[in-house]
């Protein structure tokens, strides 16, 4: 009788998560295509257009983080209250979110459009690099207005197990992003490297503008949430405080995490300008090829917040087991995909010998980082907060990150002058000294919590 249950388990779950991983795992992989478009493109105009949007890239990483940890908030109280099917506490929840996305949105939009040129200092000291870098976010920071409420919304659609509207919105622009970088690259300025690099910034724009207004246009129209502005009343604040205990540990790890990733890319572009190269093109493969471990992250949480929010605790405990081994298999294949690309990466990109010798070691690292990757992501990233976990992932990664590897990344790039090769794969050295902490983490199953409230 036991195993028939687990066979009928496996089966609801399977097909559960696949409706959210393939949707999640293709805008994931259109994502990543957007971003290997622009370097590819502006690689064939030079290797110094390339490296500096991927340099100026960085502070809309910052920005990201910023969205991924309210993302993660919406989505936990989402998940939750979507097990209750409590859809006017998931309304509030998105309009809470919003009011934060957008505020930090406007800080980051003035930054960038009126102090370019100090930013780009942040990541290099190349005058090249810092010329075309401001070109492109002076031109990118229109984007961040519209990021803030568009992202906020499809991640309750996803948190909604609406992963299949939310993918179709977000590729649907994301093409078009490439649609128009193609333009201004390939067609309008392909031997002007400054007009090429603020038009990939205007392309972007353009796109996310778009992606906003299907939001919109389906939140009038179809949905059963919409943009407005908070409801001052008990349910409100109720939902406010639960916001932001939740919410803000989980934020404060992605600053120190993607902070900790800038400091990185900060000291590579202190190194070498090859290196820089070679980074931003292994940065691409490395997207591409943990699409799926993203989307196992990503739906997995979903579920388990489900399932905890319909108190169901051996529903959520046996999800959790699933998508670890599928995390595990989902990161082998992610590396396994790296080493099969390595050829075709060689073929398309423009770069000069010695930083194609840094970009094939590099290569190998990142086949062996993908699957810690892909098994903290499901765990850290999605189990943990799933079910109201959230100050786990901020002291690991600041013991880790600003702790171990970041003070040995310094030595040795600056102190012991170590070869690039070396220094990236002590860069690298984080998911693999995460891990182990993670599972014995996992296996106490302190992340079982149900953190919604009765409105009714």
């Amino acid at each position: 009788m036991e195993k028939t249950e687990d066979r009928h388990f496996s089966r609801t779950f399977n097909r559960a998560l696949i409706t959210l991983v393939l949707p999640i795992a293709l805008q994931n992989l259109i994502s990543a295509a957007v971003i290997s478009a622009d370097v590819v493109m502006l690689g064939k105009i030079n290797q110094s257009a390339m490296s500096a949007v991927s340099l100026a890239g960085q502070v809309t990483l910052v920005l990201t983080l910023f969205y991924m940890g309210l993302a993660t908030g919406t989505g936990i109280f989402t998940a939750q209250y979507w097990g209750k099917k409590d859809v006017e506490a998931i309304q509030r929840v998105l309009s809470i979110a919003c009011i934060f996305s957008l505020g930090i949105s406007t800080f980051f939009f003035i930054l960038s459009l009126c102090f370019p040129d100090d930013l780009m200092r942040l990541f290099t000291n190349d005058r090249e690099l810092i010329n075309y870098g401001t070109k492109f976010l002076r031109a990118v920071s229109f984007s961040y207005i519209a990021m803030s409420l568009s992202q906020m919304y499809l991640t309750v659609l996803k948190s909604k197990e609406n992963a299949n509207l939310s993918a179709r919105i977000s590729s649907m622009c994301l093409i078009l992003n490439i649609a128009f970088d193609a333009l201004c690259v390939l067609v309008f300025f392909p031997t002007m490297p400054e007009k090429a690099v603020t038009g990939v910034g205007i392309a972007t724009v353009c796109a996310r503008f778009i992606e906003l207004g299907c939001c919109i246009i389906h939140s009038i129209t179809r949905g059963d949430v919409q943009f407005h502005l908070p409801v001052r009343d008990d349910m409100e604040r109720h939902l406010r405080k639960d916001f932001l205990k939740y919410t803000i540990p989980v934020q404060a790890n992605y600053i120190i995490w993607g902070g900790a990733l800038t400091v990185t890319t900060t000291i590579i572009g202190h190194v070498s300008p090859d290196m820089v190269a070679s980074n931003s093109i292994t940065s691409v493969v490395k997207d591409l090829a943990i699409v799926l471990c993203g989307g196992i992250s990503i739906g997995g949480a979903v579920l388990v917040g489900k399932y905890l929010g319909n108190s169901d605790r051996q529903m959520a405990i046996k999800a959790g087991k699933k998508i670890n081994l599928y995390a595990l298999i989902f990161g082998v294949l992610a590396g396994l995909t790296i080493l099969l690309l390595k050829p075709v990466v060689f073929h398309f990109v423009n770069l000069n010998v010695t930083a194609r010798g840094y970009l094939n070691g590099m290569l190998y690292i990142c086949a062996y980082y993908c699957i810690g990757k892909s098994m903290n992501s499901a765990i850290i990233g999605g189990i943990f907060p799933a079910g109201g976990d959230a100050k786990f992932g901020f002291w690991c990664d600041l013991i880790v990150m600003w702790g171990i590897v970041l003070p040995l990344s310094y030595l040795s790039a600056f102190v012991w002058h170590v070869t690039p090769i070396v220094l990236y794969a002590v860069i690298s050295l984080d998911e693999f000294i995460k891990l182990p902490v993670a599972v014995i983490r996992y296996r106490r199953y302190r992340w079982l919590n149900n953190i919604t409230r009765n409105f009714t």
